[in-house]
């Protein structure tokens, strides 16, 4: 990305925008929540100043809100290459996941197995292993490799089984920045009938999705990871999805996708969902929605990657930094995990905020079976940095040095 380009882009997000009285921060938080397009905010006041309502109704305002969460979902559909009746909005990914694991209860007896793995956050873990207890069945984890902070795949045909009914992988690490090759679990899992739920929460903002191609079941993601508001959304393939045995109120809607949407929506946030994903397209060309929006991530994701490249030979050379990262040939968003030697990471993260402005978050991240295999617990977890567009290569140079000034004061 140029300098003007990149200019236009910090343009597009109303808290990087200096005011009389404030200078703004340097986000480096992007894996905990981007900060909001203009597209998004512009979205959500324009349908709160428009006149609010609620579903189904004759008036004007009702009949725009219908017609706001169809075009929304459309969107969707477009962005991740599904059927607009297969996109279902929530509260967040974690609270649809638990939805989508009560209606498949049926699904799992006694003696089935649930797979999920140790490198996930466990938004998407304990919902399918609360479904497998509830139920009686056994949960088997594909281990992390500690020294490569990859998923160790070549036994999968000993732990995804006949008796295997569901397995569940994030595509990428909110950690480590690791992409899983998903393809070759979900091939796995279709050989013997299994079902396959993908946490897409860190990849979407970085990685363009086929949700078709993949041939996955359930794909779940949050718009507040990719510059909108806090919105869940969650895709499940039309033919488990007429089947999904969820729990709603009689009276409410039985038909896709509106079944698992219990009580009403938060329609502004769907307005702000839509916004997001405008400025993903406006990063973009193509003659269509849909390549525009698959141009736009690869654009995003090129320039990210591009910062991460150079932070990453940063951090492998401090002798005292421990990165937690795969090796080069792995696939990998712009999210760069750490500790200090001596240090305890809460700390690092609140002197880099007090001294530089710094947004750099740190713990254990909800990935805590991979805090307890790589041993990160007693120094308060990582310290991670992630990347999004907004972000400079001045910011990166400022961050170094900030960190050899930490590391020569802290000797």
């Amino acid at each position: 990305m140029t300098h003007s380009s990149l200019s236009t882009v910090r343009a597009h997000f109303p808290a990087l925008q200096p005011t009389a009285d404030r200078q703004p921060l340097i986000y480096f938080d992007g894996p905990g929540g981007t900060q909001m397009a203009r597209q998004a905010l512009d979205r959500m006041t324009g349908y709160i100043t428009g006149g609010m309502a609620n579903l189904h109704g004759t008036f004007p305002t009702s009949v725009a809100t219908d017609a706001l969460l169809d075009e929304a979902r459309q969107a969707v559909a477009d962005w991740l290459g599904c059927q607009a009746r297969e996109v279902a909005f929530g509260a967040n990914m974690t609270t649809l996941a638990f939805s989508i694991a009560r209606g498949l209860a049926g699904y799992l007896q006694p003696g089935d197995e649930v797979v999920v793995t140790e490198l996930d956050h466990r938004a998407n873990v304990d919902p399918w292993v609360t479904l497998a207890q509830d139920r009686g069945a056994t949960v088997r984890f594909i281990p992390v490799n500690t020294e490569t902070y990859t998923l160790e795949l070549e036994n999968l045909a000993h732990i995804i089984t006949e008796r295997t009914k569901l397995v569940a992988v994030g595509m990428s690490s909110n950690v480590t920045g690791t992409v899983t090759p998903v393809e070759q679990i979900i091939r796995r899992a279709r050989e013997v009938g299994a079902l396959t739920a993908l946490d897409a929460v860190h990849a979407v903002p970085h990685l363009s999705i086929d949700f078709r191609q993949l041939g996955c079941d359930v794909l779940l993601c949050s718009a507040y990871k990719f510059f909108g508001p806090h919105v869940g959304v969650a895709v499940v393939a039309a033919d488990l999805f007429e089947k999904l045995a969820v729990y709603k109120l009689a009276p409410a809607p039985a038909d896709i996708p509106h079944k698992l949407e219990s009580g009403t929506q938060s329609h502004e946030g769907i307005a702000g969902l839509l916004g997001a994903l405008e400025f993903i397209e406006s990063m973009g060309a193509g003659a269509t929605r849909a390549a525009r929006l698959r141009a736009g991530i690869e654009a995003i994701d090129a320039h990210e990657l591009n910062l991460a490249h150079d932070l990453e030979a940063f951090l492998r050379a401090e002798p005292r930094v421990q990165l937690y990262r795969a090796p080069a040939g792995t696939r990998k968003t712009p999210t760069l995990a750490f500790t200090i030697a001596g240090q305890n990471s809460r700390e690092v993260a609140a002197w880099f905020a007090r001294h530089h402005r710094m947004c750099i978050a740190d713990g254990h991240f909800y990935a805590t079976t991979l805090v307890d295999k790589v041993g990160v617990g007693a120094q308060g977890g990582w310290v991670r940095i992630g990347l999004a567009p907004y972000n400079t290569a001045e910011e990166v140079h400022q961050f170094k040095a900030a960190l050899q000034a930490f590391l020569h004061t802290h000797e």
